[in-house]
């Protein structure tokens, strides 16, 4: 690698599965030294992660960048959204972390927008309908499941504020990954003291809500991390407001995101209301709003089902007339929080790549029927869908998107768009730039425009019917719950 140019910072993506760090060159951009070190999460119905492995994974990850960790000037934390973390008066976990995609909180979700007057209350009020994922269900369902825990609660936080915290030694978060627990008021921009007090959390055991692009500390010398004294913090965010910034995404642009989950967002000027609770009416990083479609199932459950095939994820085959709703974990999009998978249209002549087809088709459907919600009227038709996350390397993934949604497709060169939306957010911090000004300066959404296919409408109908017909049977308790 060639020598920096200009000073340097670290953009940091604390993931579900692993953390990865970048070190980047404010003048350039360019990745002058990275690393990555994995976390465990559990499975069989829960997905909890301990908070120390992040920190372990944070400092393993550092470290494997080496002097360039030591050389920069600005840090800021990214981190998997909606993730309850509860805190000591120490500041260490009460118990493991409730992540995003644990959705025994189902019932106290419905529970909470039942009781504050319906879904219209709640989006007019919050930009969102919370559902499993928020957390706001997930500190409701702690309190009726684990009231010791909550006793011993002191302090209560997001993934990225937690490591925040862990960084500076004062607890902070941001507006754009407040706006996901469900107890932030996007209308107001404040803590919403009423739904606070229905879940009954004191509202000084939450962090203060910065500003875009104000410091928000130092590291601190204890913390035992290869930076220099003096270091600068920036307040971090969420992991879907880091890509747009690492995008540097304009207004209406659509973003297609193929990860652990599959989402579909743009940056918009006007606050998302959504009272279906198809589009969670999140705040972006930088002052405007991000209105975003989440599922559940995507790159994971595609790679489980074609493992249970005994298949290569890209074996992919047309045809076969088979439908295949991959809802291994429940799902979010549609809101069917107790669904399994469902496969409809077997017959002897199925073959293995079809079945594999269709797992992509149901995976990439839920995501499409969500995007023109999300866009609405700010949508920029001349457009390209960007196709990121980790996923979007996969052809079988790229062309089941260009079937199905008929548009043309654009693939970023960059890599981990998440850490490179911090690095650009810690780059603001010390220049004044709004950071997604800075990524579009370093060029990070360059890459081949794919030609748009002919719109398999088709697939899209039949697999509309399947889960019209299907949504009752879908969403049923499993034994496993």
């Amino acid at each position: 690698m060639s020598a920096a140019e200009g000073p340097l910072v670290v953009g940091v993506d604390s993931s579900t599965q692993s953390t990865k760090v970048l070190v980047v060159d404010v003048s350039t951009g360019q990745v002058v030294a990275g690393g990555q070190a994995p976390h465990t999460v559990t499975s069989g119905g829960t997905r909890e992660s301990d908070p120390e492995q992040w920190w372990s994974a944070l400092r393993q990850a550092l470290h494997q960048c080496g002097e360039a960790a030591r050389e920069a000037t600005a840090v800021s934390v990214a981190g998997q959204q909606h993730g309850l973390v509860t805190l000591d008066s120490h500041g260490r976990p009460v118990r493991p972390a409730l992540l995003w995609n644990d959705v025994r909180s189902a019932p106290q979700a419905r529970r909470l927008v039942s009781g504050l007057g319906g879904p219209e209350a709640w989006a007019e009020r919050t930009g969102s309908v919370p559902g499993a994922s928020f957390t706001v269900a997930k500190w409701a369902w702690l309190r009726d499941n684990e009231p010791d825990a909550v006793r011993a609660t002191e302090a209560v936080r997001l993934p990225h504020d937690y490591l925040t915290e862990r960084l500076t030694g004062t607890g902070t978060t941001d507006r754009a990954d407040v706006s996901g627990t469900g107890w932030w008021s996007s209308k107001n921009e404040t803590y919403d003291g009423d739904i606070l007090a229905r879940v009954e959390l004191d509202p000084a055991l939450l962090p203060r809500v910065v500003r875009p692009g104000e410091v928000v500390g130092t590291v601190r010398d204890s913390a035992d991390l290869p930076f220099s004294t003096g270091t600068l913090v920036a307040p971090g965010t969420g992991d879907n407001a880091a890509a747009a910034l690492g995008l540097g995404l304009r207004p209406g642009v659509p973003v297609l995101s193929l990860g652990t989950s599959g989402t579909v967002y743009a940056v918009s000027r006007r606050r998302p209301t959504d009272p279906s609770g198809v589009v969670a009416g999140f705040a972006d990083a930088r002052g405007d709003w991000l209105p975003l479609a989440c599922t559940l199932n995507c790159t994971l459950a595609i790679d489980r089902i074609a493992t249970l095939l005994g298949v290569d994820r890209e074996a992919v085959e047309p045809g076969g007339g088979v439908t295949l709703l991959p809802y291994l974990d429940g799902e979010r999009t549609p809101n069917l929080p107790d669904a399994t998978g469902l496969l409809l249209g077997l017959r002897h002549d199925t073959s293995a790549g079809q079945l594999l087809q269709a797992a992509y088709d149901g995976a990439v459907h839920s995501l499409l029927q969500a995007l023109d919600l999300v866009l609405g009227p700010d949508a920029d038709t001349d457009a390209p869908l960007m196709l990121i996350g980790g996923g979007a390397r996969g052809s079988a993934w790229q062309q089941t998107v260009r079937r199905l949604s008929g548009r043309r497709v654009q693939m970023p060169r960059a890599d981990e768009l998440v850490a490179l939306g911090a690095a650009a957010q810690a780059a603001g911090v010390l220049t004044g730039e709004d950071p997604s000004a800075v990524a579009r300066r370093w060029g990070t959404s360059r890459g081949p425009v794919l030609d748009p296919a002919v719109r398999d409408d088709e697939t899209l109908e039949r697999i509309s019917g399947v889960l019209s017909d299907a949504a009752t049977l879908l969403d049923r308790p499993s034994d496993r719950r």
